[in-house]
């Protein structure tokens, strides 16, 4: 078996479908005030995601308001031998959630597993403080805890906290059997060339307690702090990369 095959199905098993597409933020979740709410603005970007080198998925990414409440949604397109690495590259993703003074509050999420994962379907309810529906085809109602984001509204957390001149130091995820907690910290800063210039990023890390993972964005402070690259690692190993290709902001 070439070497690659063994590695896409090495990748399909230590990959879950959440790895690649919260893509462009796993981040804090707790924002005191709306104060950033008021600087986030729609936009599309479009991400080639890379896996060993080559360019297996494009992915689409938006973001738009209407009312009270912000819509990310993500959707990737397997390219050449992409379909070997579909675990890691969902092909689509929507999160609504509503920016109070209490927080980035994810109301629904979304996600089609696609060929080789379970689909995901949230709600929350922050009256009774719940979420039921089901992740990656497992039954959830389980405790809403403060702070818990999911793969779409985390991102939104993360830009309104950067935006609000805060970095944050962990977030919560839900899982299966109940949370997971990432911790965050800033990782540098790096200039880097993308389809349209240099661009200057601050780049950030995020990491599950225990975890050989380690997730890094390049976040723009003058696009928004839209992410330039994603890119994960296990040790000295480059998991996979989401790379920008365009950007266009209202």
């Amino acid at each position: 078996m070439p070497s690659w095959r063994r590695d896409a199905a090495a990748a399909r098993r230590a990959l879950s479908v959440r790895s690649a597409l919260p893509l462009l933020a796993l981040a804090g979740a707790a924002v005191t005030g709306t104060a950033g709410a008021e600087e986030l603005k729609p936009y599309q970007a479009s991400y080639s995601g890379v896996w060993h080198g080559m360019v297996v998925a494009v992915s689409d990414l938006t973001l738009e308001h209407s009312g009270d409440t912000w819509t990310t949604s993500s959707s990737s397109a397997p390219r050449g031998i992409g379909r070997l690495a579909a675990g890691i590259f969902p092909p689509r993703q929507v999160s609504v959630v509503r920016l109070t003074e209490s927080g980035v509050l994810p109301l629904t999420f979304r996600s089609l597993g696609g060929e080789r994962a379970r689909s995901t379907d949230l709600s929350y309810d922050w009256g009774t403080a719940r979420v039921t529906g089901t992740l990656e085809g497992a039954r959830v109602d389980q405790p809403l805890l403060p702070g818990m984001q999911d793969d779409g509204s985390v991102q939104l957390a993360l830009m309104v906290e950067l935006l609000a001149g805060r970095t944050p130091g962990s977030f919560r995820m839900l899982d299966k059997s109940g949370t997971r907690e990432y911790q965050f910290a800033r990782d540098g800063v790096a200039t880097l060339q993308t389809p349209f210039g240099s661009v200057a990023t601050v780049v950030y890390r995020a990491q599950k307690a225990g975890s050989p993972r380690i997730t890094r964005f390049w976040c723009a402070p003058q696009q928004g702090y839209i992410p330039m690259r994603v890119e994960q690692t296990r040790g000295d190993d480059v998991q996979w990369t989401m790379e920008i290709r365009s950007l266009k902001r209202e």
